[in-house]
């Protein structure tokens, strides 16, 4: 049976009180499935609300992009995208929380969808995030009651990226402090430099630069789990 990687995207579309519009961040999840569907891997994507997942970030010149959103089985998958209820954590080796500023608004207070991951993770599955995305790992608790990201390497969206795109006072807080607060090790490059880390089948990567790399080493840390 193959083995299955559960994109977990946000539900979130408005970028504050800027009235502009977010959602995840498209190159962030085209590119990790180029690598996961190259690896044999089947892939299914669980939204916050379900259904139709806000986009943000497609960029037309971007083949990668533009032939995962013209791909017939991705445009029907993102147009009714599952919720928590709607899956089980015994089916997935790896789930995959893909970023998009969207992700600081709703996915720390997806209950539901933490205590999947936690499922998936002790189940001796990968879990992963790049950008924003590990803003869904901040309330992870396993069931010894400790985060996930508690004493573990970790990185996201740094403090210095957000002011550099200045939404630093626009985002109801900072992903890297927040980490830190958890007892996260934060690490990182340069502002917008690939940077990714893996840690005890954790994987977490800084900037869309890092999502591909982000991909290969969680099929790496499965591999060797």
């Amino acid at each position: 049976m193959a083995k299955k990687v559960l994109f977990a995207l946000t539900s979130h579309s408005e970028l504050g009180g800027t009235g502009r519009k977010t959602g995840f961040y498209v190159p962030e999840v085209a590119y990790p499935a180029a690598v996961f569907r190259a690896a044999g891997y089947d892939i299914d994507f669980v939204s916050v609300k379900g259904g139709v997942a806000p986009q943000d970030g497609v960029n037309p010149d971007d083949k990668v992009v533009t032939d995962f959103l013209a791909d017939a089985a991705n445009k029907a998958a993102l147009k009714s995208t599952r919720t928590v209820a709607d899956v089980n954590a015994e089916d997935y080796d790896i789930i995959y929380y893909a970023g998009g500023h969207g992700t600081m608004w709703d996915f720390p207070e997806a209950s539901e969808l933490a205590g999947l991951a936690a499922v998936i993770y002790e189940r001796g599955g990968v879990v992963a995030a790049v950008c924003h995305g590990p803003a869904g790992l901040v309330n992870i608790k396993l069931s010894d009651g400790s985060y996930l990201v508690d004493g573990k390497q970790v990185s996201s969206f740094t403090n210095e990226e957000e002011a550099a795109v200045g939404l630093a006072d626009v985002v109801p807080f900072l992903l890297e402090s927040k980490l830190v607060e958890r007892g996260a090790k934060h690490t990182k490059a340069a502002v917008f430099a690939e940077h990714v880390v893996a840690d005890q089948r954790l994987v977490t990567g800084q900037n869309p630069a890092s999502a591909v790399k982000v991909a290969e080493l969680a099929l790496a840390e499965l591999e060797t789990a």
